[in-house]
């Protein structure tokens, strides 16, 4: 049993107990009532009886009220067997396990709008938290009605407006369908996910997950039955991924025997994914570090360390090409200053 339940039915009990404590308390009270107004009502009887009772030894003398005899039940009162501590306490847990269950068991958004809001979520994924909902068995029909109208919003809600507040989940159900259901049959469905291939950029992991969406829709519009789901998904998988070697490392065309559940080759791919991923890091930093290196010892050898350095000789090689080139233009200065001078001192 739940919780809740338990304690709801130890505190009825607890109420049970009281009252009957109360209901004897009240009896006794009853009789000496009656005692004492017969014995007002008739005064001989009164005396005859006091009498009686104080000559005769064997006759039991009547009981004061100021010496209560201990057979007598205590009177007892709900805050002694419940404090109103525990109450509190035991009605603060019910309302929020309540509260709690219903708002896991609250469903998305959904209108029925195109384009599709980003805070709603699309047909299929309203569906699939319905189902789970329906399958609840805490909840009764009029509870399930209440939070699927509660998760629509117009268009979608006004399809609605026209049922009354007692009207099964079901009928919401198959309206909606009817509206915002897919049309295609089972094997449409099916080809559609034999069709299905993984796009450029993809992660082998995303194509499987959106493989699982398209055969699951198959499979709940009757083109393929429930026992064959894993075989077509790897087989489907090995077809459509372009990634040989990742299927040959994880040897998946030998698993079409005894092909394995979604979550597991899901699993088994996104450890891979992660060891790949964690591999490359690994390398460009490694390899990032290396071209650092070199690039630091390139510009380490162009620096001026000295007098035996590489940058003084080719300084001093600098100052000797300087030098002759001036020792060649007044060389040439020279020549052709003693041209000149020839030429002037021939003339007549």
């Amino acid at each position: 049993m739940d919780f809740a339940e338990v304690l709801k039915s130890t505190m009825t009990r607890f109420g049970q107990s009281v009252a009957e404590l109360h209901s004897a308390a009240k009896m006794e009270d009853l009789d000496e009532k009656s005692e004492v107004m017969a014995a007002s009502a008739d005064p001989t009887m009164k005396k005859e009886r006091t009498l009686s009772t104080a000559t005769d030894p064997t006759v039991p003398r009547p009981r004061s009220k100021q010496q209560p005899t201990s057979r007598r039940t205590p009177s007892l009162h709900d805050d002694d067997l419940q404090p109103p501590e525990v109450q509190r306490y035991v009605v603060e847990h019910i309302m929020k396990t309540e509260e709690s269950a219903y708002h896991l068991q609250r469903l998305r958004v959904f209108s029925g709008r195109l384009p599709r809001p980003a805070h709603e979520a699309d047909y299929e994924t309203w569906d699939s938290g319905v189902d789970l909902l329906l399958k609840d068995q805490s909840v009764s029909e009029l509870q399930r009605s209440r939070r699927i109208v509660e998760s629509l919003l117009p268009p979608a809600a006004d399809m609605l407006k026209h049922l009354s507040s007692d009207t099964p989940p079901t009928v919401y159900l198959n309206i909606l369908d009817s509206a915002y259901g897919t049309v295609q049959d089972g094997e449409e469905l099916f080809a559609k996910f034999m069709d299905t291939f993984q796009d450029a950029g993809e992660r082998p992991s995303s194509y499987l997950q959106r493989l699982q969406v398209a055969l699951n829709l198959a499979l709940k519009r009757g083109g393929v039955l429930a026992k064959g789901v894993n075989r077509h998904l790897i087989g489907q998988f090995c077809s459509g991924c372009w990634d040989n070697s990742l299927i040959a490392k994880l040897q998946l065309k030998q698993k079409k025997l005894v092909p394995p559940s979604f979550s597991e080759l899901l699993l088994l791919l996104r450890t891979e994914e992660d060891r790949e991923a964690a591999k490359t890091s690994r390398m460009r930093q490694h390899l990032g570090s290396t071209k650092q290196k070199v690039v630091n010892h390139a510009q380490l050898a162009c620096v001026d360390t000295g007098d035996g350095g590489a940058v003084a000789p080719l300084t001093k090689l600098t100052q000797q090409l300087a030098e002759q080139l001036a020792d060649v233009q007044r060389q040439l200065a020279k020549l052709t200053f003693s041209t000149t001078w020839s030429r002037t001192t021939s003339q007549p």
